[in-house]
């Protein structure tokens, strides 16, 4: 792999532009995260189950997904972006990162199932009555606050000199 540019300004464009989806994601579910508790209707049964969104989406979405997966490529994208720039991919770099074009035919098929899921979830999840969307939405902001955290933790290792751990799956 080239020479870490990492805080070149495409790779900057492509990791910071992806923290702001995700970012705005959280900000937008965080009051309906927290709109059940703030009622105070909460029956044990739903503490448990607020608990247990949590805890499953800090270790599967946060964790597995994010932290050892999405992280080190979305920083490994973007820091092919900073060395091989192209207008269109610059332009777009966040969703170049986020491997949603330019990269494996296998890489596509599976970031573009992804999001294609993340979305029918999300339709699905707004169809929920309170408490029940509280519940699954306070999991997603922790997973998603999780994922912001990877990244962000990804890029500064990277900066001081860290090693890229993952493939970049470009098109053969």
């Amino acid at each position: 792999m080239a020479a870490t540019r990492i805080t070149h300004p495409a790779a900057l464009w492509g990791i910071f532009g992806f923290i702001l989806i995700l970012s705005q994601a959280v900000f937008r579910l965080a009051p309906l995260a927290w709109q059940p508790i703030a009622d105070g209707n909460l029956e044990v049964w739903h503490w448990a189950l607020y608990a247990a969104s949590v805890v499953f989406n800090g270790y599967c979405e946060g964790y597995r997904a994010f932290q050892l997966q999405v992280a080190p490529r979305v920083v490994a994208r973007a820091n092919h972006l900073a060395n091989h720039p192209k207008p269109l991919h610059v332009i777009l770099a966040p969703l170049f990162c986020m491997a949603l074009f330019h990269a494996s035919r296998k890489r596509l098929i599976v970031s573009w199932l992804v999001y294609a899921g993340i979305v029918a979830i999300v339709l699905a999840v707004r169809q929920l009555s309170l408490p029940w969307r509280g519940i699954v939405d306070a999991g997603v902001v922790v997973g998603l606050s999780w994922g912001i955290i990877a990244i962000l933790a990804t890029f500064a290792s990277v900066a001081r000199g860290g090693k890229l751990t993952s493939s970049v799956e470009l098109p053969e």
